[in-house]
Parts: structure tokens; C-alpha cells; sequence
């Protein structure tokens, strides 16, 4: 006696009979099964032994369950199941997701394995909510870290997520979905166990698994060809699978003795009247301009508008927004855009929300477009690897800024020792000092002696903050890292 053996039905565990044509659903039996119990055969209650194919390796991959493309703008989760991972990976594996969707319970996760072997899920919870339709990425990175049982290892995997509109018939919405996934799985609360294979137009084949219980029904009709055809699902989530790539471990990087990607040269207002008394460093791929005030802030330049007896965190300061424009790198320089309510003035012309220029020396820069002046600053220089921006307005003798490039070298010391800077540039996560005499390079801390260092500022000293004078100002970087 055998198990059902109809190739498009691996599920059925039917048992037929020596001789039976068909199984109790009605599956036909290949002729290998038949010749069982053809009666010149030499014994028919012997069940021959099949040959045992080898068992494929399993390969690191997330199983992905609990997705409802339904719930567009509301709030999700997806179960993600660990599958498939070598032996020697740790015992915790941590996952890092990050998406332009909403990641409700932080970017940063952990699997953690049991005594028996398997994975506990991870539940990544999102929403879409104010989003346009179509699809978004989720990046995940997992990564294994060495010890004295483990080795070191790094996966990668993206999963695409469809944000549907809010009128999307579930007809539209499915079709969609499988336009972009192959080899997907279908769930549904109540149906039976079912495998369904079809042909589509372009070629090949999708494979869906189509599994319920509760003795309910799941249809599936895929139809091909130029005739078109629908999807007719009974469905409560959608699962797939995702493979995981590996992907080579860098070495560590040399680790700075104080790390940090913003700040400041403060100097005593009386060791030189015609500088500002802070240089602001900031080493990021986007700097954020908007409005400084107490609390915690969405800017990393804060900006506030300067009367004659100095800051005004009220006033007109409040016509700056909290995320005001955007200075990034951008081909062949740098680029700011503006995102603010009230608007920005580059050399007198609003450029328009959300379309950068291109940043000049010389460039005069005004916070707001409706009421000019309320901050005002200029390009000094354009370098390799930063920008220089002064105040223009009242605010001139205050501070300064000096925006490089993370992670970059420097490439222009001869323009920076002609503007009476110290050489300053970003590496290993912290920031240096380069003498251009011998060469020496010297990572800056709060605590070192500084004076005799080359070209550096009389009375200056080195904080490791953007506003070492405002214990309540936290940039947007420093809160987002937190």
C-alpha cells in the first residue's frame, strides 16, 4: 500500500490500494504504482524501495508571514522566522531594519535561538499611514557576531511591501502583489490544502501554496494568455520566503578616541574680535537647517534670528521652520533644498520647495522667503570635502559653520590655511587635525592640549557637541542615533 503519488498533488496522504486506478479524491496513479499489483509479479504484499533522492542543504532564508496588503495606512506587523542558518552561528543574531515605512517598534531587533534548535520570531511592526501608494523596501541586515563557538557572519535581504491605495479592490491588490513576488504563500483562516501552479504571460511559472483549515474552501484562478483572466482568493495574510545573502565581514575599523559627527571651536569673544566665537562642526551626509529653541529639536543647524543684544530664540525666530531646508552633497559639490512653510532666499530668488541648487562661493542664503532676514548666511568656500557658511546678519560674531564630508580625507589645506582655519577633516568616526608641516595627523578630544597645534584659533577648545553653551539643544542626529 502506497500514499498517493499524483505528481500535482504532493500534498494528498491518501492511502491506495495494490491496483487501484485512483486514490479516494481521485487522483490518477502514475503506471509505476499500478505494476504493483499487476498479478505476474513476483510479490505484490513486498513494497518496492524508491530510490532516495539526496536532501538539498537548507539555505539561510526569513520566512515572512502576516502581511495584509488590506490594512494600507493602518498598522501591520510581519512575523519574520529564522530558517535554515548554520551551525556555527551565535546564539543571537541581530537584525537591523530600516525603511522609509514607519518601523513602530525601533530599527534594531534580536533573534535569539532556543535550546531545541530553532529561532524565536522577530515581529516587525509598521505602518504606512500618510504615504503614498505603491511599493516600499524594507532593508534588513542580520549579522553573527565571533566568539569563542561562533563565527562571524553578515546577511542581507530586502523585502518589498505594497502600500496599496485606499480604494484598491482586493482583486487589485493581489494581482500586484504577485507581479513582484514569486513563490509565494497564501493563508487563509479557513479553507483546505492546496498547491496550485499556472502558467502566466511573459513566460515561466509562479508557484503558490495556497494552505488553510477548518474544513473551509481557498480558490485560486490564475488564468494565462491573451484571454486575461482573475485571482479569486480567500486570504487573511500573505507569507513568503526570503533568501538571505552573505555577505563579506569587514574588518573593524580603527576606533577614534572621541567619537562624534558634530563639534564645535569655542573661543572667549575677547581672543578675536573679528572671528565668530563658535565654529560649528558637523560631518554628516545631510545637515538639517531649522529653528533653534529649548527642548528637543528635528535640526542639526539651529538657527535663531540676532538683535542687537544677541540671540532671540522668540520673535522672528519663530518664522523659521523646525526642518527649515537641506544642505547635502550632490554631484560636483554640494546642494540645499528647500522644506520649510515659510520659504528661503537664495541670492534674493525663492528656487521652490523640494528643488535643490547647487551651493557657490558667495552664495547669500535668507531664512525666511516671507520675511527676509530673519537669518542670513553666505558661502564662503566650497571645498572638496565640506562647505564654509558665515552669518551675515547680526548673528556674525556668534558662529560659524564648517560642513565635511564623513569619512573623508583632506583635500584642500592649502584654501583652509588661506581662511585662517585649522586643518580639520572626519575619519574613523571622530574628527582630526592635520599639521601641514610634518604630516601629523591628531584626533581631537575634549581633553587634550590644543594650543600648540598648527593654525589652531588662540583660546579656542575643542567640545564634542555642535552647542556646547545649550545643554538642551539635541540635534536630530544625536536624538535618531539614541
Amino acid at each position: 500500500m502506497n500514499r498517493c503519488r499524483h505528481p500535482d498533488h504532493p500534498h494528498c496522504t491518501v492511502w491506495v490500494m495494490p491496483g487501484e486506478h485512483a486514490c479516494a479524491h481521485g487522483h490518477a496513479q502514475p503506471e509505476e504504482s499500478l505494476s504493483m499489483a499487476d498479478p505476474e509479479a513476483p510479490d505484490v504484499s513486498v513494497i518496492l524501495p524508491m530510490p532516495i533522492a539526496p536532501v538539498a542543504a537548507l539555505r539561510p532564508h526569513l520566512h515572512v508571514s502576516g502581511f495584509d496588503p488590506r490594512a494600507a495606512g493602518g498598522r501591520q506587523v510581519l512575523k519574520l522566522a529564522l530558517r535554515g542558518m548554520p551551525s556555527d552561528c551565535a546564539a543571537q543574531v541581530t537584525l537591523l531594519a530600516s525603511s522609509r515605512l514607519r518601523l513602530e517598534n525601533g530599527e534594531r531587533h534580536s533573534f535569539c535561538r532556543t535550546v531545541r534548535g530553532d529561532w524565536l520570531p522577530v515581529f516587525l511592526e509598521f505602518s504606512s499611514r500618510g504615504l503614498e501608494h505603491g511599493q516600499y523596501r524594507i532593508e534588513l541586515e542580520l549579522h553573527s557576531r565571533a566568539d569563542a563557538h561562533a563565527a562571524a557572519h553578515s546577511w542581507i535581504a530586502t523585502l518589498l511591501i505594497l502600500a496599496p491605495r485606499a480604494d484598491a479592490s482586493l482583486h487589485e491588490i493581489h494581482q500586484t502583489f504577485l507581479a513582484t513576488h514569486k513563490n509565494v504563500r497564501v493563508h487563509a483562516d479557513d479553507a483546505s490544502i492546496a498547491r496550485v501552479g499556472a502558467r502566466v504571460d511573459g513566460g515561466g511559472r509562479v508557484d503558490i501554496d495556497v494552505h488553510a483549515s477548518n474544513a473551509g474552501i481557498a480558490h485560486l484562478d490564475l488564468a494565462a494568455g491573451v484571454g486575461g483572466g482573475k485571482v479569486d482568493l480567500g486570504f487573511s495574510s500573505i507569507a513568503w520566503e526570503e533568501d538571505l545573502l552573505e555577505i563579506d565581514v569587514p574588518a573593524a575599523p580603527p576606533v577614534h578616541p572621541c567619537p562624534a559627527t558634530a563639534a564645535c571651536l569655542a573661543r572667549d569673544g575677547a581672543a578675536d574680535p573679528h572671528g565668530a566665537r563658535y565654529l560649528r562642526l558637523f560631518a554628516l551626509d545631510e545637515c538639517v537647517l531649522g529653528r533653534g529653541e529649548a527642548g528637543v529639536v528635528d535640526a542639526d543647524i539651529q538657527l535663531m534670528h540676532h538683535g542687537v543684544a544677541g540671540p532671540e530664540p522668540e520673535g522672528l525666530t519663530r518664522r523659521i521652520s523646525s526642518r527649515h531646508a537641506l544642505i547635502r552633497r550632490a554631484r560636483g559639490g554640494f546642494e540645499i533644498e528647500d522644506v520649510s512653510r515659510y520659504g528661503l532666499l537664495v541670492d534674493g530668488a525663492w528656487p521652490g520647495k523640494h528643488a535643490p541648487v547647487a551651493l557657490r562661493p558667495g552664495m547669500r542664503i535668507e531664512l525666511t522667503a516671507s520675511i527676509p532676514g530673519v537669518a542670513v548666511l553666505e558661502v564662503v568656500a566650497v571645498l572638496p570635502n565640506g562647505i564654509l557658511l558665515q552669518r551675515l546678519d547680526a548673528g556674525m560674531q556668534h558662529e560659524a559653520f564648517y560642513l565635511m564630508e564623513p569619512e573623508r580625507g583632506l583635500g584642500a589645506a592649502a584654501r583652509l590655511a588661506a581662511l585662517g582655519l585649522p586643518l580639520l577633516f572626519h575619519r574613523d568616526g571622530g574628527f582630526w587635525h592635520l599639521d601641514p608641516a610634518s604630516g601629523a595627523e591628531t584626533p581631537l578630544t575634549p581633553d587634550m592640549a590644543l594650543q600648540a597645534l598648527a593654525h589652531w584659533p588662540q583660546g579656542a577648545r575643542f567640545a564634542d557637541r555642535a552647542y556646547p553653551e545649550r545643554r538642551d539643544a539635541t540635534p536630530a542626529h544625536e536624538r535618531d542615533a539614541a
